[in-house]
This record gives structure tokens, C-alpha cells and sequence, in this order.
């Protein structure tokens, strides 16, 4: 008898965000200070598989749109990863300057989303 092990379940997170007063406060040479201590806290999180997939500012002539300014796509290759990714996010101070709400989850077709869809009760 063979034992199969489930592939590791891809894992998608969506931030959008804002900037918070205290990001507004800063002069250019200290956000680049927090962008150098930053991105120096992520290399471990992108060694662990994580990838960086888009960035930018929220189109804002969109039907439905968001109300936040910026977004971020990371994914990450399993549940535990993801944890590490918005764990790491966090502690790099992210959070001081800019006010996120994050959207994040395992990733399926159109035709298991649909079934996802229409099982809610």
C-alpha cells in the first residue's frame, strides 16, 4: 500500500492599505530608512517561498473598487508559510504607517469556486 501525501495547498494574500498619519509625518529620508529595514526583515520570508506577485495604487474609477489606495499579491506555498509572510509583514513595523486589511486563502478554479459558491447556506 502507498501513502500519498496531499501537495502542499498554495496560499494567496491580497493587503490593500493606506497610509496612516504617522507614514505622512515622515520626511523622504526616513521612509527610505523604514523601506531599507524593511525590506531587509523579508528576505527570510522570500527564502521560505514566498513570492511577490503584483503591487500598486487601486484603480479608482472601477465599479466596486476598493476603498484603499494601495495593494499588495503575495503568494506563499502552504498555510504555515502564509502565517510567516503576514507574521513577518508585522513585525517589520508595516503597520505603524500604513492601516492593512488583508484577504487571504487557498486558491481553487472558477468551477470549485462556483461550487464553493453555491454551497452556502
Amino acid at each position: 500500500m502507498t501513502l500519498h501525501r496531499s501537495a502542499p495547498v498554495t496560499q494567496t494574500l491580497i493587503e490593500l492599505y493606506d497610509p496612516k498619519p504617522a507614514w505622512l509625518m515622515l520626511s523622504a529620508k526616513e521612509r527610505e530608512a523604514i523601506f531599507t529595514r524593511i525590506g531587509a526583515s523579508m528576505g527570510d520570508i522570500l527564502a521560505l517561498g514566498v513570492e511577490p506577485i503584483a503591487f500598486g495604487e487601486v484603480a479608482g474609477a472601477i465599479p466596486h473598487g476598493a476603498a484603499q489606495r494601495f495593494f499588495a499579491v503575495w503568494r506563499a506555498p502552504d498555510p504555515s508559510t502564509l502565517d510567516a509572510l503576514i507574521a513577518g509583514i508585522a513585525a517589520s513595523g508595516w503597520h505603524d504607517y500604513f492601516a492593512t486589511a488583508n484577504v487571504a486563502g487557498a486558491g481553487v478554479d472558477l468551477t470549485e469556486h462556483l461550487g464553493q459558491l453555491a454551497a452556502v447556506r
